[in-house]
């Protein structure tokens, strides 16, 4: 399932958002991102057709299953690849906006490996 960058950054934003506050309308992803209303308008219609999100009538937001599935994958990178930064000296700032640039062109076998090996520091930290 290819999903363009663009996507993985509003499916991304919906469940930060979802996580923080509960109830996601589109005016929360205007704020969140710094976009304009009728750029984030177009890119929730978009999402909405490709059966990423569900849309009441009120306007309120949910990720269906897979807009979630992809939305938590990203969020897992981003968090992941940021903390394997810092741990290598990166100052938290940037740690996160490049994992935010790295999380959607990096291989799942590269991921795969970072992932295990900050797991395996982050159980050798805490068990010290």
């Amino acid at each position: 399932m290819k999903v363009l960058k663009a996507a993985e950054n509003y499916l991304e934003t919906i469940l930060v958002l979802q996580q923080r506050q509960g109830a996601v309308r589109s005016i929360d992803v205007v704020n969140e991102l710094g976009y304009a209303k009728p750029t984030v308008s177009v890119m929730m219609k978009k999402l909405r057709e490709n059966g990423y999100i569900n849309m009441d009538k009120d306007g309120y937001i949910t990720l269906n299953s897979t807009g979630l599935k992809i939305a938590q994958k990203i969020y897992e990178r981003h968090q992941v690849i940021a903390k394997m930064l810092m741990f290598l000296g990166v100052d938290e700032k940037t740690a996160y906006d490049d994992s935010c640039r790295i999380e959607h062109v990096i291989s799942e076998k590269s991921f795969a490996c970072i992932k295990a090996h900050y797991l395996e520091h982050r159980s050798e930290t805490t068990s010290s």
